[in-house]
């Protein structure tokens, strides 16, 4: 039987981008803006409003806030005084929205972007249909030194989402959520990534290679693929997964995933097998394994991701399970 998260924070947008700092859970709301935070009793603080909408978060070694800006293309500094600064402009490597970000110990921000509009594409069509040739736009991950510098880019991936690093910092590993798989990046010694390597794979290559393919069979598989695209048959189906936040299990070894097409999180080993599944009451877009003693798995979700519907219906949820 499956574990069930309970809910510990509603009434939301889309929150997003888990963090645990300095003995508190912090995250966005991606809909609204908003930075907030909650030591775990009574309802979550905010903290600031991030003009074009608050993304991914960290922290530098001097405690300063990142934030990135989804609509502004950018990312922010939060100074000591409470002013909001520009940290890094990437405006000019950007093809849609800013998206989630990892902050290194050093303070070396890695940055992704959805390479195009997705919710507008959404909007009007079922997700299989962005696999039609030519398929979505891809986007590289931006690496930026400690005082906001571009020190470079990754090759274009497909929908770069979070990130996480081993323990022992050689190695990142991030969530391409549109590609449904994790891969690997060495992180070479002046903080740019080098070639990707698969990490694990979350859907079967069959499926995969269908619903790509430039003939008739492509052309059946997206066709059915968005006849099935409804909740009710999503949240009975346990494949494929499409990695939105990722999070390290208390192990170190193992992944916990949010599974954006339905509400639960996975957890899986490297090679892509299923190891454990906790249910959510929505879809999920972030997790988190931390807590005072870390073993609290916290997830975020949501009814929706589109940030304009969301903002209306307010149904955003911070949900937690005790490990």
């Amino acid at each position: 039987m499956k574990r069930t998260t309970s809910v510990a924070l509603s009434g939301f947008g889309v929150p997003e981008s888990l963090r645990w700092h300095q003995g508190a859970l912090w995250f966005s709301d991606l809909a609204h803006g908003t930075v907030h935070r909650w030591d775990g009793t009574g309802e979550a603080e905010t903290v600031l409003k991030v003009p074009g909408r608050a993304g991914g978060l960290g922290w530098l070694p001097d405690g300063r806030m990142l934030v990135a800006s989804m609509d502004g293309g950018v990312v922010y500094r939060l100074e000591a005084d409470g002013e909001l600064v520009e940290h890094a402009d990437l405006r000019h490597l950007v093809g849609g929205p800013v998206n989630d970000m990892l902050v290194d110990p050093h303070g070396r921000a890695y940055v992704g972007n959805f390479g195009f509009d997705y919710h507008a594409f959404a909007r009007e069509h079922a997700n299989a249909m962005l696999y039609a040739p030519p398929g979505p736009t891809k986007a590289p991950i931006a690496c930026l030194a400690a005082d906001g510098t571009l020190l470079g880019v990754t090759a274009p991936v497909l929908f770069p989402n979070g990130c996480v690093l081993t323990a022992d910092g050689t190695t990142m590993v991030a969530a391409e959520t549109l590609a449904m798989r994790l891969t690997a990046f060495p992180v070479l010694p002046d903080g740019t990534l080098g070639e990707p390597r698969p990490w694990a794979p979350l859907i079967s290559p069959f499926l995969w290679h269908a619903v790509n393919h430039p003939g008739l069979l492509g052309r059946i598989t997206r066709r059915i693929s968005a006849l099935l695209d409804r909740p009710a048959i999503a949240k009975r189906s346990a494949s494929p997964i499409a990695p939105d936040g990722i999070a390290w299990h208390s192990d170190g070894e193992t992944m916990w995933i949010a599974n954006a097409l339905r509400g639960e999180c996975v957890r899986v080993a490297e090679g892509g097998r299923v190891l454990d599944r906790v249910t959510t009451s929505q879809n999920t877009l972030s997790c988190l394994v931390a807590g005072q003693d870390g073993r609290t798995l916290f997830a975020a979700t949501v009814p929706t991701d589109d940030p304009v519907r969301a903002a209306e219906l307010n149904g955003g949820r911070i949900e937690m399970l005790r490990l």
